[in-house]
């Protein structure tokens, strides 16, 4: 393959690492590289050489470590192997994920195991091309949004199962009420699962729980809207005995919370007349 004149990003979109397909180089070599992007030289495996938007001459000046390793001659016009990768350092916001099989989460008001699902998406962006390339995209030649979901995958659904059964419970928030909890749930497994994509180069801007559903035919999820249904019916219960009048009966002065009532069910006093 005859030595290359530019090189140039012409991965498509969507692409989050893309490897150029000639690696003979040359000190005439131009590198052009787009705004919010990286490219970063390697030769036999070793990360060398990082180069951010504009326009390069691959020269000794511009590329000391590959020069200081493969030993080329100063503003001599040479030849050399070397692969570029380029980086695209945009961020990506519009990534979809979901539980592909039910949870089995305890509720910690009620105690019932229940299935549920969820689903949301969220934002990426790379922060360290190198610790990027060398940890997670190896020898394929181009890296894209789809193989992001697909490594993280098994990733996030495990911290999904563990933020959401961490969230109820600390905040002690049944299983049918968490969607009125989604802003802070979503900002709990950010939290949680921000530091899986740190370790291999990742930013991740955002994390939103769009919807946690659970199946309406589930027993156990019927349990749980009766215990909820009483605990409701209990409450109004106590709110309007808390609201009733009491009456101090004038024998034992002790309070007879019923209306309207004649005698005293503690003494047997009658009542007419008192307060």
């Amino acid at each position: 393959m005859a030595v290359v004149d530019i090189v140039k990003y012409n991965g498509g979109n969507g692409v989050y690492a893309w490897k150029h397909p000639n690696d003979n180089l040359s000190t005439w070599t131009q590198l052009i590289v787009n705004e919010a992007q990286e490219a970063l030289l390697f030769k036999d495996g070793i990360a060398l050489d990082l180069f951010p938007g504009g326009r390069y001459k691959l020269d000794t000046e511009n590329i000391p470590l590959l020069s200081r390793l493969i030993k080329l001659p100063f503003g001599g016009r040479s030849p050399f192997n070397a692969e570029v990768w380029f980086i695209n350092k945009t961020y990506a916001l519009d990534i979809k994920w979901g539980t592909t099989t039910p949870i089995q989460i305890q509720d910690p008001k009620y105690g019932v195991f229940v299935s549920l699902r969820s689903y949301g998406q969220f934002g990426v962006r790379i922060s360290d091309s190198k610790k990027f390339l060398v940890k997670l995209v190896g020898a394929m030649p181009v890296f894209d949004k789809d193989n992001l979901v697909q490594f993280f995958r098994g990733v996030y659904l495990t911290k999904v199962k563990d933020s959401l059964s961490s969230y109820l419970v600390h905040q002690k928030v049944s299983i049918l009420e968490i969607n009125a909890h989604l802003v802070e749930l979503s900002q709990h497994m950010k939290d949680r699962i921000s530091p899986a994509f740190e370790d291999y180069g990742i930013e991740l801007v955002n994390f939103y729980v769009n919807d946690v559903s659970v199946p309406e035919d589930d027993p156990a999820v019927q349990k749980l809207k009766y215990a909820l249904a009483k605990k409701a019916e209990m409450d109004i219960i106590g709110e309007r005995k808390a609201k009733a009048p009491v009456t101090i009966c004038p024998s034992c002065t002790r309070g007879v919370p019923v209306e309207g009532a004649r005698y005293c069910p503690w003494c047997g006093s009658s009542l007419e007349g008192a307060l």
